[in-house]
């Protein structure tokens, strides 16, 4: 049955204006006011729409426990430390979150942020500082700068995902877990017999609140041995 006139979803167009935004610009810009979750972050006081992709996949998985240690790499603008500090109940003073990105970012409440680069041969020790001990959750959303050629975009995202997972090695407590951005295809083989080894469990995951049009698929390795 067609919707009548007033039924119908409206949609906000983005007027490209001469010498002011480029295509790509205007369709992004489009897609984001156009966007539920975006205008359900601003709404509920999130700083982005992936807070929802982390909700959604801790509310079926249950990880972020009250009281746990989290560390999240490339957390800017912080949407996913903002879940997990709530979740952890870090304001309590048992959970931890600590987070680093090569951007900076407003303080979050409750959220230990350092701006460096994860893959400076400093950062990790300088994260392991920040922890004081080791942690029961890495999650990373870290994503690397695009070239436009598939190939190379697709192994800069692994290779920085085998460093993430490098790292979440080094500080998991046993039992801990690791959350990775990935892409479609999800992750190569020899990182993928890598978590297997080093985790009970290990499963590929896009979450509904992922934009139906995105290649993003999401890591999740549960059971650190």
């Amino acid at each position: 049955m067609t919707k009548k006139p007033a039924e119908r979803e409206l949609k906000v167009r983005v007027k490209s204006g001469k010498g002011r935004r480029t295509l790509a610009q205007k369709t992004w810009l489009e897609r984001q006011l156009n966007d539920p979750y975006v205008a359900r972050a601003k709404r509920e006081g999130f700083r982005s729409r992936a807070a929802y992709k982390l909700s959604e996949i801790d509310d079926k998985y249950r990880f972020l426990k009250p009281g746990i240690k989290v560390v999240d790499l490339g957390a800017a603008p912080g949407g996913w430390s903002q879940v997990a500090a709530q979740r952890v109940k870090a304001g309590e003073g048992t959970g931890q979150v600590v987070a680093i990105d090569l951007l900076e970012m407003d303080a979050i409440p409750n959220v230990e942020f350092a701006q460096l680069d994860f893959l400076d041969d400093d950062a990790p020790a300088k994260l392991k500082a920040m922890l004081g001990g080791l942690a029961d959750v890495v999650l990373s959303d870290m994503a690397a700068n695009t070239t436009g050629h598939r190939k190379t975009d697709q192994l800069r995202i692994i290779g920085l995902v085998e460093e993430a997972a490098g790292f979440a090695r080094e500080v998991l407590a046993p039992g801990g877990v690791f959350l990775a951005k990935v892409r479609q295809g999800g992750t190569d083989g020899d990182l993928l017999t890598m978590l297997k080894r080093d985790f009970t469990s290990v499963k590929h995951i896009k979450p509904q609140s992922s934009r139906k049009d995105s290649s993003e698929l999401f890591v999740l390795a549960m059971g650190f041995r």
